[in-house]
């Protein structure tokens, strides 16, 4: 499966609009999808001139489910641990 393909799979066309940026059948991350679809071939502009893409997601719970990318939560690197430093 390759997330950056210019056509969208075919399980794509089930996908629900997720507003929490997680599945909402069963709240997992994105981060534990099964497989990941990436529409970068349509843009949407924001107010501020920024470009959005819908991400799809194929949740392990086999709910298919989409959101937007500047949806996507910010990563808490304070929380990651620093293996440069070991």
């Amino acid at each position: 499966m390759d997330a950056f393909a210019p056509n969208p799979p075919e399980w794509t066309n089930k996908a629900t609009h997720a507003y929490d940026f997680c599945c909402p059948n069963c709240h997992s991350s994105s981060l534990e999808a099964a497989k990941v679809w990436l529409n970068r071939r349509s843009p949407v502009m924001t107010e501020d001139r920024r470009r959005k893409w819908q991400e799809f997601y194929y949740c392990h719970c086999d709910f298919v489910w989409w959101a937007w990318s500047s949806d996507r939560p910010p990563t808490d690197i304070s929380n990651q641990r620093d293996y440069n430093s070991m």
